[in-house]
C-alpha cells in the first residue's frame, strides 16, 4: 500500500499548503471535482465578482439622472462575458492541475476520499496511508426537496451552474435572502432580467446589523420584486414550458410566480458527509461541521481541517488564514500557532455593497455590553456630494471605556474597501481617537466617511450609567 507523509483532501485552500518547504515531503492530493482549484476559483468568489463588475457598470444609468446625465440601459452579451470569464478561469484551473501532476513529490488522486481508519484513505479502488492528513473539502450549495422539482430540474440552478448558462433568461426567480441571493440579484437585474427574490424570512441579510439589513432590503426592493415571509411549496411546469414556483406565506395564502429559470440560493452545506469520518473517529457536529481546536486540529492530533468544512465562517479569506495556520503547524509541530478569528470581516458585492466586521448593535444589546454608536451618511461628506448619494452610510460601535471599536458596518459604494482600515484598527488595538486624529485623511476622498464616523463616536452620547460615574 502506498504511503505518504501528508494527504490533503481538497484542491482549494488546501492545495495552497504545498509550497517549496514541502519539497522533501511525499504528498497525496485528492480532488473529487472535475475542475481543480476549489469553489472560489471555479464557482464562487472570483467568477461572481467578474460578473459583478460589469453589473456595476451596467447599472450606472440608474443613478445618472440626479447627476444631470442621461444614460440608457446597456445590452449584456452574456455568451461573450461568460466565455471571457471562464476562458480565463478554466485555463488557470487546468494549469494548476497540470502543475501538481508534474510535481515530483505530489501524487494527485481523482475521486471521492473516505477514511478507512485513522491513517488510511480510500479513493475509488485505491487505498493509501498518510502520517498527516488535512481535510479541506469546502462546502456546496444546499438543495431543496420540494414536490415537482424533478420535473423542472433542467430549469433549476444553484450558484454552481447559473454562471455557465447559455443565454440570459427574461425572468429569474431567486430563492433565498443571503449574500449569494443578493449578489446574483444585482448581476441579473443589471443585465435586464426581470428578477424576483423570494425569501422565507422577514428580512434579507439577517446576520447583518439591523440598520444595515433594513436599508439594504429597502434598496433591493427598488430594483427587484422582493417577496419575504414566503416558503416554496412546489414547482410545476408552466404553460409555455417555463416554471411555476408555488409559495405559501405565514398565513397559508398561496402565490404563484412564472419564470424561465430558478436560482436556489438557500445556503450551503459542508462537504463532510462522504468522508466516512466515523471510520477514523473524527468528531463532527450534526450540521456536518468538523470539530477543530484553535490550531486547526481535529480530535485526532495528526488530522487537521480548515475552511468551510470546519470553520464557523464560510469565507475564502478565513479558509486562507486557516490554511496558513495548518501549514505552519505541519512544518513546526513543536512551535504551533493558532488561528485568529477575533475580527473576521465580510462583504456583500451587491448594489448597494455591504461590509461588516465585529459585533452588531443587536448583539451588544443582547450581551448587555455598554457601547456608543455613530452613523455617518455618504451624503454628508464631500465625495458624497459629488455622487449626490442617497441612502448609504457607515455605522460604528465602540467601547465607551477603552474607545476600542466593537463593530463597523458600511452600506454603499466601495464598502468592501472602506471597511479595511477599521478591520486594521480592531486587529491591532488602535483606539478611536488614535485612528481619527493620528493620521492624515485625504480630502475629499471617500475614506472621509470613516474619519467622520470615528469623530462622530467621540461626540456620541454616552450610556447613562457612565455619565453618572
Amino acid at each position: 500500500m502506498q504511503h505518504f507523509d501528508l494527504a490533503i483532501i481538497g484542491s482549494g485552500s488546501g492545495n495552497s499548503i504545498i509550497d517549496e518547504r514541502f519539497d522533501d515531503w511525499s504528498v497525496a492530493l485528492v480532488e473529487r471535482d472535475p475542475v481543480f482549484g476549489g469553489t472560489c476559483l471555479n464557482r464562487g468568489c472570483i467568477p461572481t465578482k467578474m460578473y459583478v463588475h460589469p453589473a456595476d457598470l451596467a447599472s450606472e444609468f440608474e443613478d445618472a439622472g440626479r447627476l444631470g446625465l442621461t444614460l440608457a440601459r446597456g445590452r449584456a452579451d452574456w455568451p461573450q462575458m461568460r466565455d471571457r470569464i471562464f476562458g480565463r478561469l478554466d485555463a488557470i484551473s487546468r494549469g494548476g492541475l497540470d502543475w501538481r501532476r508534474r510535481s515530483r513529490n505530489v501524487t494527485v488522486f481523482d475521486g471521492e476520499a473516505s477514511f478507512v481508519d485513522e491513517h488510511t484513505l480510500r479513493v475509488g479502488d485505491k487505498q493509501f496511508t498518510a502520517d498527516k492528513i488535512v481535510i479541506a473539502t469546502g462546502s456546496r450549495p444546499r438543495t431543496l426537496d420540494v414536490p415537482g422539482i424533478e420535473e423542472v430540474a433542467h430549469r433549476i440552478h444553484t450558484s454552481d451552474t447559473i454562471m455557465r448558462i447559455d443565454e440570459l433568461p427574461e425572468r429569474l426567480v431567486i430563492l433565498g435572502g443571503g449574500y449569494i441571493a443578493a449578489e446574483f440579484a444585482h448581476i441579473f437585474t443589471s443585465f435586464g432580467v426581470e428578477v424576483t427574490v423570494i425569501h422565507r424570512s422577514d428580512v434579507v441579510l439577517r446576520e447583518m446589523d439591523e440598520d444595515i439589513r433594513s436599508a439594504f432590503g429597502e434598496q433591493l426592493a427598488k430594483r427587484v420584486r422582493l417577496r419575504v415571509n414566503q416558503q416554496v411549496a412546489a414547482f410545476e411546469e408552466g404553460p409555455a414550458g417555463d416554471v411555476s414556483v408555488i409559495t405559501t406565506d405565514v398565513n397559508g395564502v398561496e402565490y404563484e410566480y412564472l419564470t424561465d429559470l430558478v436560482l436556489v440560493a438557500v445556503g450551503r452545506e459542508r462537504n463532510s458527509d462522504m468522508l466516512a469520518l466515523d471510520a477514523a473517529g473524527i468528531g463532527v457536529r450534526a450540521n456536518g461541521q468538523i470539530h477543530v481546536d484553535a490550531q486547526q486540529r481535529t480530535n485526532l492530533p495528526h488530522v487537521f481541517a480548515l475552511g468551510d468544512v470546519s470553520s464557523d465562517h464560510l469565507l475564502k479569506h478565513v479558509a486562507n488564514h486557516e490554511m496558513r495556520t495548518v501549514q505552519h503547524n505541519l512544518l513546526h509541530p513543536d512551535a504551533p500557532v493558532s488561528s485568529d478569528h477575533r475580527y473576521v470581516p465580510c462583504a456583500v458585492f451587491s448594489k448597494p455593497q455591504v461590509a461588516a466586521v465585529g459585533a452588531t448593535e443587536q448583539q451588544l444589546r443582547e450581551w448587555g455590553r455598554p457601547y456608543v454608536k455613530a452613523t455617518q451618511r455618504y451624503a454628508d461628506i464631500a465625495f458624497g456630494w459629488a455622487m449626490e448619494d442617497e441612502g448609504h452610510f457607515a455605522k460604528l460601535l465602540a467601547d465607551p471605556h477603552s474607545w476600542h471599536l466593537l463593530g463597523a458596518h458600511i452600506i454603499g459604494p466601495q464598502a468592501s474597501t472602506l471597511i479595511q482600515p477599521l478591520i486594521q484598527a480592531m486587529t491591532f488595538g488602535l483606539t478611536v481617537p488614535e485612528m481619527a486624529r493620528g493620521q492624515y485623511w485625504i480630502h475629499p476622498a471617500m475614506p472621509e466617511l470613516v474619519e467622520n464616523a470615528l469623530l462622530g463616536l467621540l461626540d456620541a452620547p454616552r450610556p447613562a450609567e457612565l455619565e453618572r460615574d
